[in-house]
């Protein structure tokens, strides 16, 4: 199963040449760049762990490659995404949000329902790898 969150995630994997691409598209439209990883890509898991700080007042996509490339050098096996926050007023919040990385194996979620009295149902997720 691919997980698919945010911007691209029906396409084919980005290589580093569209990542910078979209990273200069993002620093062009003043938006603060930052690098998240996590092990549990759920999709009710929205905090992810932050490598280092947003990259606000940044103007070149080399600065975030960089940073990303020491993460997938800590966090290769783990899923890492880059989203752009726009902080300008009215907006404050993620414009995009997209993966730069994925694990060798992506884990397996498996869902379960189970149906109870009065029509009710319930569901249960155990993910594997």
């Amino acid at each position: 199963m691919r997980i698919t969150q945010g911007c691209f995630s029906f396409l084919p994997d980005l290589g580093d040449d569209q990542i910078s691409a979209q990273v200069e598209y993002c620093l062009q439209n003043n938006w603060a760049v930052g690098i998240e990883f996590t092990d549990d890509p759920h999709p009710r898991n929205t905090y992810w762990e932050m490598w280092g700080n947003p990259m606000f007042d940044l103007r070149d996509a080399a600065g975030v490659m960089m940073e990303l490339r020491d993460c997938r050098k800590a966090h290769g096996n783990s899923y890492i995404r880059i989203n752009a926050f726009d902080s300008t007023r009215g907006w404050e919040t993620v414009r995009m949000s997209f993966i730069a990385n994925r694990p060798k194996q992506e884990p397996v979620i498996e869902m379960t329902r189970r149906e109870g009295n009065g029509r009710t149902q319930h569901y249960q997720h155990a993910a594997r790898r």
